[in-house]
């Protein structure tokens, strides 16, 4: 099997990497562009194919494609159905469109999801049969793997743990919903919420860190606020952990998984984000869900996607 060839994609708002790897995850090449969304669909399918075919090895077969993608896919008609971040983007038929254009089976996920198959198979949850990923970043989203298998729901938009509802008086998020945990917890929230208390008063060294200009306050501000012991910005990782918490909680009592795997650059943050979820889930969750199941650090870092593109074909493919 390790003879066998794959092309990883990781399409983003602002970058397209590519890479091929053989079946057992060795790298052989890799290549990264401006993704330059502005320019219209038409110019960003020609840069994925460009990326494509510079690391599509001179004389070896390439078995499959596996590409992630931003927003709401239909899983099985490999459409991109909206991507936020990918203006003109609707509907597309990114599967077909690359299908046509290499001749190879092509398979296409959410980038969350895929990134979940990519800790499954490459990073922490190796060997655990049924996991949920979440990743916890500008936004949360998330992968659910049950027998070895992703989890994308009858219509192929399963799974968006960032949306579960956690605070029914909370803000409205940008998908519709109020007060969803991508609204609560992200690096976003955390970040909007710093600016919230701060513009109420309360003292906090994050004031001096951005020369007074709030609008510069992004999480990682809040989490080197927070590593030097700062007061308000340890509450605000405890009320994102404890919001995170409360879903992981949720999520134990519903699909009652054997592992949860914590990735995005707001884990960064350490034990000052995974303090209060512990807590939480201490408090909540009965010994019996708490004995059999792990929560912990993802492992495979920005190159989760495109490990976890590589997962997906492997995944289709049975192998």
């Amino acid at each position: 099997m390790s003879s066998l060839r794959f092309v990883a994609v990781d399409l983003g708002g602002t970058q397209i990497r590519a890479a091929r790897y053989t079946a057992d995850g060795v790298q052989e090449a890799r290549v990264a562009m401006a993704t330059g969304a502005s320019d219209g669909v038409e110019f960003v399918m020609r840069r994925i194919k460009s990326a494509i075919r510079q690391v599509w090895p001179m004389d070896e077969k390439v078995s499959a494609i596996g590409i992630g993608a931003p927003g709401p896919i239909d899983f099985s008609q490999g459409i991109l159905r909206f991507a936020p971040n990918l203006p003109g983007w609707e509907n597309v038929p990114l599967r077909d469109e690359l299908l046509d254009a290499f001749d190879i089976p092509v398979f296409l996920g959410n980038d969350a999801d895929v990134a979940g198959l990519g800790e499954h198979r490459f990073g922490a949850g190796q060997g655990v049969s049924n996991m949920i990923y979440m990743t916890i970043s500008t936004g949360v989203g998330g992968g659910m793997i049950f027998d070895n298998r992703l989890f994308t729901g009858g219509q192929g938009l399963g799974g968006e743990i960032g949306h579960m509802a956690v605070d029914p008086h909370g803000p409205r998020c940008n998908c519709g919903n109020i007060g969803c945990l991508e609204v609560m917890a992200s690096g976003t929230a955390i970040a909007r919420r710093a600016r919230e208390r701060l513009d109420a008063g309360d003292p906090s060294m994050l004031r001096e860190m951005v020369e007074g200009d709030l609008s510069k306050i992004t999480a990682k501000e809040v989490n080197e606020a927070g590593a030097a012991g700062d007061e308000l910005a340890l509450e605000l990782f405890e009320e994102a952990g404890a919001y995170l918490g409360s879903a992981i909680v949720s999520l134990m009592y519903m699909l009652n998984p054997s592992l949860f795997v914590l990735g995005g650059g707001v884990t960064h943050a350490g034990n000052l984000l995974f303090a209060p979820i512990r807590r939480i889930v201490k408090d909540r969750a009965p010994a019996i869900y708490q004995e059999r199941t792990k929560i912990v650090k993802a492992e495979l870092g920005r190159d989760v996607g495109l490990w976890g593109a590589l997962a997906l074909c492997l995944m289709e493919l049975h192998l």
